[in-house]
């Protein structure tokens, strides 16, 4: 039974150095917030596996690509499912927490996406390009990441890359929810500078377009970053669906909006740690890495 004041083990690698975040800003923050009501240990995700069992719930934020720390982060991950672990955000989710195919299934689902094939016989789907992406399954943090043109495609080795047109999309923007409920939106003006980010009012569409990809996904607890660009002809496409350890570029929002997402992330950890059952993580997913 959780204890009166519930127990929160809060990962993070405040040392990671992120490019044009700071981690350890953010997290000092959010865990000075968790502390008005909740019991708070921060430990480094190398730490998480042998330390999680003295909590109630532990919640993953900025803990960095887990390609750093593959070997611990998948036993972290199979000892939580096997242990029926609380863990913040749940490990069923469908997007980056799995890998990149998530990308070719919602492709293949006709879902707004930039299109995207890992296979050589595939590559008359995708659109005329000046350039192509091709990035790894398992990568994050832009690891991996390459711009080609069509003519270098043909000599590529395929299987655990995908590959898209490289869109000349006129910003990106991201939709950030708590659980299933639309929190705050934000974007980068200018292409050139992903995180100088600044306040995005979504329109009716905008708020259905992201929320057709979090309803989608598999997650009842946790913090969803719907990435997306706005491409030339004006509609929104998916880049990227971060449902692992998103920042949360919190230092952008107004206080009140800022309040607000603190509010229901506390409302979801206590709807999590409520829970009597932990939800099974498909065998398919159990040790996905990213």
């Amino acid at each position: 039974m959780p204890s009166a004041r519930p127990r929160v083990l809060f990962v993070s690698d405040l040392a990671y150095p992120a490019k044009g975040r700071r981690y350890c800003d953010e997290d000092i923050f959010l865990t000075s917030r968790l502390r008005e009501e909740f019991d708070v240990a921060l430990c480094h995700p190398l730490d998480a596996e042998r330390l999680m069992h003295g909590f109630d719930v532990v919640v993953v934020r900025n803990s960095g690509p887990v390609l750093n720390y593959q070997e611990q982060y998948d036993a972290f991950r199979a000892r939580a499912v096997a242990d029926g672990v609380r863990v913040f955000n749940e490990l069923s989710g469908k997007g980056d927490m799995a890998g990149k195919r998530y990308l070719l299934d919602l492709t293949a689902a006709g879902y707004p996406v930039i299109p995207t094939v890992d296979r050589a016989e595939d590559l008359r789907l995708l659109p005329e390009a000046g350039q192509y992406v091709v990035k790894p399954k398992l990568g994050a943090d832009s690891i991996g990441l390459e711009f080609i043109s069509r003519e270098q495609l043909a000599g590529r080795a395929y299987g655990e890359v995908l590959v898209q047109p490289r869109i000349d999309f006129r910003y990106e923007v991201s939709f950030y929810f708590v659980d299933r409920t639309f929190q705050y939106a934000l974007y980068a003006p200018d292409p050139d500078r992903r995180w100088a980010l600044e306040p995005y009012e979504p329109t009716a569409a905008d708020r259905a377009f992201a929320q057709r990809f979090v309803d989608w996904n598999d997650i009842d607890h946790g913090i969803q970053r719907v990435d997306a660009c706005r491409a030339p002809g004006g509609e929104l496409l998916l880049v990227e669906l971060e449902d692992l350890n998103p920042y949360l570029s919190l230092d952008v929002l107004s206080p009140g909006v800022r309040d607000s997402f603190v509010a229901s992330v506390k409302t979801s950890l206590r709807g999590l740690i409520a829970r009597e059952t932990v939800r099974a993580v498909p065998a398919d997913r159990q040790g996905a890495p990213r």
